[in-house]
């Protein structure tokens, strides 16, 4: 890295996983040719009906008097469009019965951002000399969050307990005995569904983990990119839950909008406007798109059906199928396993005793033209950076057609063969 580079440049100026996976990801989108087999990045798959009901969305806006030149010529409050952020709020409070206003809630470029402005504001090095952590009660945990700090690592993370289920299954539940929570702890962090592994936390551990932090006097940061209430990417039991301790976000993007970029943060009054005030630092005005298409949705609580009844379903069907094309694919004495397929978009898989490391497969795999991510992204802030596990994962993605996913399961199978065969 170039010395011109200062502290800060150093450490988002010189490449990460995330930029690995999206570019990864964009390329494949733009220029990949027939063959290429992305099964690596995020995006959620093109469902028909939602994609006519953006449409629908945008042939109104088209139709009514000065919206469409009012979404694209003008500056929305770097909180958010007010009219958007009342509509949540209605929604919140009359779905979920939360204690909830507009102050509570805001808007940002994306919830890549919101994460960037919350470990940041939260965590790193303080005025008077102390330094705080995001505590992670679980990994592995989502790629994005790793290189977002502007200063020194800020991220400690306790390993998970396995529990394998039957021959190929297997589930990664919070360690509760070996969770402490320090006086440098600023806050803790889970996704929910985990990204990436589809793993849902219970209702139960979510409730020990919000005590956890209330007890301690610090937030519960939940990431809700596929979660409920919306997009409601979850294939189990999972109630939406917030008060003035825990800080959820949530995106536009997994229910059909990744273009748009529009993130959303709730929280007590004091963090939403400090986010506020981030966006304006850093960007005057967050993207009107995304708030103008969905604002009459949240209004009148179709964004809950389209999550329930379009959006869940389809996904499910989805996960379904990947399943069982792993099944089919990999031969009974691979020694593999797959977390429960909970939430999310994506299957994580394990091969125990991998001769070779999953960075050295993605490598394998890409020049075969399938594109996945190396797990040992995942596994940050842990002191044990000789664990092996962490190198014996991959995250796939199954939200593209069949033949790219079944077709891409079936070359991941044989590259795993391969490389077992290799060593014996």
């Amino acid at each position: 890295m170039s010395e011109q580079f200062s502290n800060f440049g150093q450490r988002l100026c010189g490449g990460s996983g995330i930029e690995e996976l999206m570019d990864d990801l964009g390329t494949a989108m733009a220029l990949g040719g027939p063959d290429t087999k992305m099964l690596g990045g995020g995006q959620p798959a093109h469902i028909p009906e939602v994609n006519a009901l953006w449409r629908r969305r945008m042939q109104e806006i088209m139709g009514s008097d000065g919206a469409f030149e009012k979404m694209l010529s003008n500056y929305d409050p770097p909180r958010g469009n007010p009219h958007f952020l009342e509509a949540l709020a209605n929604l919140f409070r009359e779905s979920f019965g939360w204690d909830i206003s507009a102050k509570n809630i805001a808007v940002t470029s994306g919830g890549q951002t919101a994460f960037f402005f919350l470990f940041n504001a939260l965590a790193g090095a303080f005025q008077d000399g102390r330094r705080k952590k995001i505590l992670l009660p679980l990994v592995p945990e989502y790629i994005g969050y790793a290189n977002q700090s502007v200063g020194e690592d800020i991220f400690r993370a306790v390993k998970p307990c396995i529990e394998k289920l039957g021959e190929h299954d297997f589930k990664y539940r919070v360690d509760f005995d070996h969770l402490k929570v320090d006086d440098d702890v600023a806050a803790i962090c889970v996704s929910r569904p985990t990204n990436p592994t589809g793993n849902v936390l219970t209702d139960n551990e979510i409730a020990k983990l919000a005590e956890l932090a209330k007890t301690n006097g610090i937030p519960l940061i939940i990431d809700n990119a596929y979660g409920a209430p919306f997009p409601n990417i979850i294939f189990t039991e999972a109630e939406p839950v917030w008060d003035e301790n825990i800080v959820l976000t949530l995106s536009l993007s997994k229910i059909g909008l990744p273009g748009t970029r529009t993130g959303i943060v709730v929280a007590n009054e004091e963090v939403a406007a400090a986010v506020a005030s981030m966006s304006a630092i850093v960007g005057l005005a967050n993207g009107n798109v995304g708030q103008a298409l969905m604002e009459p949705l949240v209004r009148s609580g179709e964004i809950l059906s389209l999550s329930n009844e379009v959006v869940r379903p389809y996904y499910i069907d989805k996960s379904k199928a990947a399943r069982q094309w792993v099944a089919e694919a990999f031969d009974d004495a691979l020694p593999y396993r797959v977390h429960l397929s909970e939430g999310a978009l994506f299957l994580w898989l394990w091969f125990e005793g991998l001769p070779i490391s999953s960075r050295e497969l993605y490598e394998r795999l890409k020049a075969r033209g399938v594109l996945i991510v190396s797990g040992h992204y995942f596994f940050f802030g842990l002191d044990d950076s000789d664990w092996q596990h962490r190198n014996e994962c991959i995250r796939m993605t199954y939200t593209m057609d069949e033949a790219t996913v079944k077709g891409g399961i079936e070359i991941i199978a044989e590259e795993v063969a391969r490389a077992y065969s290799e060593a014996s």
